[in-house]
């Protein structure tokens, strides 16, 4: 099961990553820009994708990762279910995401740092 505790120390271990509230929920922001947001109540997160990883990341997922069911998820809005989604799956999804937002030079650093491995 993807914890809070969890999300928030990958989330937060991206360059330049911040936390912040969006409305209920939390967001993880990088330049303004949401990559994840996560609904304590209801155990989802959503994370931004482009198409072709949206639809990778469903059928990779087994039914825990499907697109928002509104114009959002035509735009590459995905819920994740934190219940039954696989750590290290989310762990790619979460980089994707914020990949798909961050400037050019952030993503540059983060693919030039290998130390991006947080044991749990």
């Amino acid at each position: 099961m993807i914890t809070l505790d969890k999300i928030r120390k990958l989330a937060l271990a991206l360059p330049e990553a911040k936390e912040e509230p969006h409305f209920e929920k939390i967001s993880f922001r990088v330049s303004k820009k949401i990559f994840a947001t996560v609904d304590q109540e209801n155990k989802k997160i959503v994370l931004k994708f482009d198409r072709n990883d949206q639809d990778f990341f469903s059928a990779a997922s087994k039914g825990s990762v499907y697109p928002i069911e509104n114009k959002w998820g035509q735009q590459g809005w995905t819920c994740v279910k934190m219940k039954s989604t696989d750590l290290a799956l989310f762990k790619d999804m979460l980089v994707v995401s914020y990949c798909g937002v961050a400037p050019k030079r952030l993503v540059e650093t983060l693919q030039q740092n290998s130390k991006f491995r947080i044991k749990f």
